[in-house]
This record gives structure tokens, C-alpha cells and sequence, in this order.
């Protein structure tokens, strides 16, 4: 029980962060795409802030005794990590939305979103069964 609350207080704070920054909004992200228009670095701030933030938890954990840290399996980068990797560059770019958002301003009401997540649940759906 306490896990699930604590995973359901660290959701609302994403979800609240990506809402107050703005990257909710599509057009936040295309701008920050548009590297050879109208740049708008706004993106890389949230990216580095958040980053920051992830480091300091890590390093928290890390501190206690009893916190389960694991490094992660090494893996080669591999053709289905390559694809994987270049679909979602592509959907991030034609929609603006990566998963967190897209879920966040499905609960706005936003209309793509719903387009956005139905395409990650197939994606995630199609994914796992090519890989098995």
C-alpha cells in the first residue's frame, strides 16, 4: 500500500510538473524541435531540471541501507533498440507528445491525445508480441 501511494504522489507530481511547464502543449515541443526555426529552448530546461531532481532521488536511495538499487542490465544497442528508438523520435515529433504528456493532457481533454495514447497502447501491444 505504502508503494502504490507513493507511486500514485510521484504521478501527480510529474503530471503537475509537465502541466505547469507547459509541455502539454504540443506546439512547446515542436518549437523545441524546430532547430532551424523558431527554437524554443524552454524543453531542455524541464529536461535538465527534471534530470536534476531524478539525480538527487537516486543518490537518496542509494544513501539507505535498505533501498533495493540495481544497476541496470548492460545491453548492445541492437536493431529493435535502433527502430524502437526512431519510432518514437518520429511520433514525439509529428505529434508533440511523448507518453507523460500525451497521458496528461488526455485527462485535459486535449483532442489528439486520445489519438496519441490508443498509438502507444498499439505500439506497446505490437511490441511485445514482435519481440517474443
Amino acid at each position: 500500500m505504502k508503494s502504490t501511494l507513493a507511486a500514485l504522489i510521484a504521478g501527480l507530481l510529474f503530471g503537475a510538473g509537465l502541466l505547469l511547464s507547459g509541455m502539454v502543449n504540443p506546439a512547446k515541443v515542436i518549437g523545441f524541435l524546430d532547430i532551424a526555426g523558431a527554437w524554443d529552448p524552454s524543453l531542455a530546461l524541464v529536461m535538465v531540471s527534471a534530470i536534476l531532481v531524478s539525480w538527487m532521488g537516486v543518490q537518496l536511495a542509494l544513501r539507505r541501507a535498505t533501498a533495493p538499487a540495481e544497476d541496470p542490465p548492460q545491453r548492445a544497442i541492437d536493431r529493435p533498440l535502433l527502430l524502437g528508438s526512431a519510432l518514437f523520435g518520429i511520433g514525439w515529433g509529428i505529434t508533440g507528445f511523448c507518453p507523460g504528456p500525451a497521458v496528461a493532457a488526455l485527462g485535459m481533454g486535449f483532442w489528439p491525445a486520445p489519438v496519441v495514447v490508443i498509438g502507444l497502447l498499439v505500439g506497446l501491444w505490437a511490441g511485445n508480441r514482435l519481440s517474443v
